[in-house]
């Protein structure tokens, strides 16, 4: 069986080298994993499985014929249960480690390394187990429903490259678990998150690793562009002269909704911090917000909002800031590509650590797409954005070491796309399920 990792490893051969056999038994040994030797081993069966992930996640029986070895559905399944997370996680540290260095260079802004971050979820087969871990919405009933994951994403903002997540319970929210993704962040890196990750406490953690914000803010942050204006000072209890006033400090005007102000910190600290932690955050920090309307038609938005810790107005000008804010968007295209294109919306296995091992190596062959992309956005001279996902999936999907990279389809530019979110294709007129499947089962043979 080819390696894929061979296969692209004649044009980017030190980051593919973190997928090559030595690698993954280097791996494998490092999270504590023994084997006997056996068609089956580590090596073997983590090829399969990112075989398996590249042509859609494809069912067990059909991986005998993709990969060319005989061995039944039955003993791949127990061959991949023996593959430790530990030993993907380190994977895919070292393959983003390696990406650091060689690919994160890409496309910076104004000098900087633009990271973005957002959640997601994805579902699972209806096993107690999994239900027990991840829950599953409460829109629906006990019986009903499958097991959803909330899932938190880092991404490399010019190359589209994972390079931190994280899958907690649905009912987690976005920034209980986000400060686990900074070691990821090194200092001068800019990262762009919607409002649900807008705190003082997630501002400040970033400036002190170095990292700058652009956050559009929370909307129950009260923000006043009036010049001078009257601020009252963080409390526990919102009195009447409270109300409608910003908890914020003026400082300076850099323009009509652009100004610095002092954030000051609040009385209770965020669900997600320790007491410790949070006593130990400055008292206040020096913010910069500015806000701009959206005058394209077909948004919902019409103004926003931002809170950033790039104070120089005339080295991160307002309609700068608000472009990076609007290709923040582009991770929910990123998420198509994982979920629809590549068929991660339903992982198959039935236990908690199964789903995991799913979840990262469907991770790692999307870095692996996104590599692809990246060569041929430089031998094709256009931004790697532009190239097509699925032209270079399948590329991959039939590719030979032998096989040269060729001309990638290149999309249009398409600035001002509208599209409405409806769907052509009727589903088929089912009832949906409303009782757990054994009672109208029963209702059914009692007929």
């Amino acid at each position: 069986m080819q390696s894929i990792a061979q296969i692209i490893g004649r044009f980017k051969q030190n980051w593919t080298q973190e997928l090559s056999s030595d690698a993954i038994v280097q791996a494998a040994r490092h999270a504590g994993m023994t084997w006997k030797n056996s068609l089956l081993d580590p090596v073997t069966t983590l090829q399969i499985f990112f075989l398996q992930v590249l042509h859609g996640n494809t069912a067990c029986e059909h991986l005998s014929h993709l990969a060319g070895i005989s061995f039944t559905a039955a003993a791949y399944c127990k061959a991949r249960m023996r593959l430790h997370l530990d030993m993907l996680q380190n994977l895919l540290a070292r393959c983003v480690e390696q990406s650091q260095q060689e690919s994160f260079d890409v496309a910076r802004w104004r000098g900087h390394r633009v990271f973005h971050l957002d959640g997601s979820s994805f579902s699972m087969p209806d096993t107690r187990e999994l239900q027990a871990h991840f829950g599953q919405s409460g829109a629906q009933k006990p019986g009903c429903g499958f097991p959803t994951a909330h899932w938190l994403v880092q991404m490399h903002a010019a190359t589209g490259m994972i390079v931190g997540m994280l899958a907690r319970p649905l009912r987690t929210h976005d920034m209980d678990s986000a400060a686990e993704l900074h070691p990821e962040l090194r200092a001068g890196d800019v990262l762009v998150a919607d409002r649900g990750f807008c705190s003082y406490a997630h501002l400040t953690l970033l400036c002190q690793r170095g990292v700058q914000g652009v956050l559009r803010i929370h909307q129950r942050t009260i923000v006043d562009f009036t010049p001078g204006r009257a601020h009252v000072a963080p409390s526990k209890k919102t009195t009447k002269k409270h109300k409608g006033k910003p908890r914020s400090r003026w400082i300076k005007q850099l323009g009509k909704l652009d100004q610095i102000v002092e954030w000051l910190k609040p009385m209770e600290k965020p669900e997600w911090m320790s007491a410790e932690q949070y006593a130990a955050l400055p008292a206040s920090l020096m913010i910069r917000e500015l806000r701009y309307a959206i005058h394209q038609k077909g948004y919902r938005t019409k103004e926003i909002t931002l809170a950033t810790t790039l104070l120089d107005a005339a080295r991160y000008p307002l309609d700068e800031l608000a472009e990076q804010f609007r290709q923040r968007w582009e991770i929910e295209t990123n998420f198509g590509h994982l979920k629809t294109t590549m068929k991660m919306d339903v992982l198959k296995c039935h236990t908690v650590a199964g789903v995991l091992r799913e979840l990262y190596v469907f991770a790692l062959v999307y870095n692996l797409v996104r590599q692809v992309m990246l060569e041929a956005s430089r031998r094709q001279q256009v931004a790697v954005g532009r190239i097509s996902f699925i032209d270079a999936w399948r590329w991959l999907q039939t590719a030979t070491p032998e096989t040269d990279l060729p001309q990638l389809v290149v999309n249009p530019r398409r600035p001002n796309r509208q599209e409405p979110r409806v769907r052509k294709r009727r589903p088929k007129p089912y009832k949906l399920m409303t009782k757990p499947r054994r009672q109208l089962q029963q209702e059914l043979a009692a007929k």
